[in-house]
């Protein structure tokens, strides 16, 4: 079993990922990391536990299929994620267009360009509890990553060098620097 960390100061929209032997600066929610007992959703927090990534999603018109262990499928036009949280499918994959407010997974930018889910708030999903927690591509300002709406981000390349190393096994653990 591998063990992804991310911690991350309170407040703060950047943490720090180790994974292995590569400790990286990582982007978190616009309201930084929060227990998951306060987790809401839209709150632009991160939510702190440990999370199984459950799959791997690429645009496959912008990369190779990627190199990992992970369960892996390509993004298409009409893939969706359900973030309404009075929908019966908050919370899980749904095919566009789709009558519910849903997240367009095929997106213009590149954050999506590799997509985990993380396996927060699915067993069995609980409404208003976050929706569409992944570890995906940041957007960068420069040097800068910028905040994310709740999830884990990292410059493409970095993160394709980690997904080498991930197996259904493999758990991101996110916490509050100092929190037990």
């Amino acid at each position: 079993m591998m063990i992804i960390t991310v911690c991350g100061k309170p407040g703060a929209t950047m943490g720090r990922l180790t994974a292995g032997t590569i400790t990286i600066p990582c982007a978190v929610g616009r309201s930084g990391i929060v227990s998951n007992a306060e987790k809401t959703e839209g709150d632009g927090a991160t939510p702190a536990g440990r999370w199984r990534l459950r799959q791997l999603l690429y645009r496959p018109d912008r990369l190779s299929l990627p190199q990992s262990d992970l369960p892996v499928a390509p993004i298409t036009p009409t893939d969706g994620w359900c973030d309404d949280p009075e929908d019966p499918l908050y919370n899980q994959a749904t095919s566009l267009p789709y009558p519910a407010s849903t997240e367009t997974l095929w997106r213009e930018d590149e954050l999506y360009n590799l997509c985990v889910i993380l396996g927060h708030n699915d067993d069995p999903p609980i409404p208003h509890k976050g929706s569409a927690i992944f570890f995906h591509v940041a957007k960068q300002e420069g040097a800068m990553l910028r905040a994310t709406e709740g999830c884990v981000a990292l410059p493409q390349d970095t993160l394709l060098r980690i997904l080498t190393t991930c197996s259904p096994d493999t758990f991101m653990e996110i916490h509050l620097e100092g929190a037990d």
